[in-house]
């Protein structure tokens, strides 16, 4: 958890940066279509679409727009076709990679994906070869000054939560996926305001890396999540804070 916990903050403080050159609502607006089309354009019955939505609206997203991408996945209004595609490989250090993406291209997003890892020292592999070290986990993330840290993880072990992880400027409340909805939902009501709330694969253990290669990791990531067709990249590093916190400056 380690990994992502760290890798989750960096992304939350470079949000506002991506937003404004329209990359998050870009992510975003493919995240709802294809909920919408998988599961239905109703909220309520939709837990998928209702976590894309929410995310949406965190990133101050115009009503208008959530509502096309819904009708858009529905089948009301027209629309590209997308995939969805998991890529799994390897990183620098043997670090272990699934990125999870939506396209309208698979050859296109393959051969980039391809061209990233090994531009950055990594490698693109069958599927499957990396999966078995990731469990798929709920992880709602609030800011450290947001909450109590008792109280926060009061709220979430009765909600159905199995762990809270903290770090210098957050704390994740892990669930088992179908604890996910529970959990989030007890954390809003109870007034706190809630940075993330993302299902993802969770590594069950990590790999430490430094110098060169804490470095090439990093990159790596930044770039295949900079990518269009790109949704979240999953990984199982470890590192120093120091490195994470140079990363995050720059």
């Amino acid at each position: 958890m380690s990994g992502h916990s760290k890798w989750s903050s960096i992304k939350h403080k470079k949000a506002a940066r991506d937003a404004r050159r329209g990359k998050v609502f870009t992510k975003l607006i493919k995240e709802i279509t294809i909920a919408a089309r998988l599961g239905g354009g109703d909220i309520n019955a939709n837990p998928r679409l209702r976590t894309a939505v929410a995310a949406a609206k965190a990133q101050s997203m115009p009503n208008d727009n959530i509502d096309r991408a819904i009708k858009k996945g529905t089948g009301e209004l027209g629309g590209g076709h997308l995939e969805q595609v998991a890529y799994e490989g390897y990183g620098p250090g043997g670090v272990a990679l699934i990125v999870d993406a939506l396209t309208d291209n698979r050859n296109r997003t393959v051969s980039e994906i391809r061209f990233l890892m090994s531009k950055h020292g990594g490698s693109l592999g069958e599927a499957g070869c990396v999966a078995w070290m990731f469990k798929k986990r709920g992880v709602v993330s609030v800011d450290r000054g947001a909450a109590d840290e008792d109280r926060l993880m009061e709220l979430a072990l009765e909600a159905g939560a199995d762990d809270l992880i903290s770090d210098a400027d957050s704390f994740q409340v892990v669930s088992p996926p179908e604890s996910f909805s529970a959990v989030r939902d007890a954390i809003e009501k109870a007034g706190i305001a809630i940075a993330n709330a993302e299902l993802t694969m969770v590594p069950e253990n990590t790999v430490k890396v430094a110098g060169h290669q804490a470095e090439q990791v990093l990159k790596l990531l930044e770039d295949l999540e900079d990518h269009d067709d790109v949704q979240s990249v999953s990984a199982n590093f470890d590192m120093d804070e120091e490195v994470m916190a140079q990363f995050s400056a720059a």
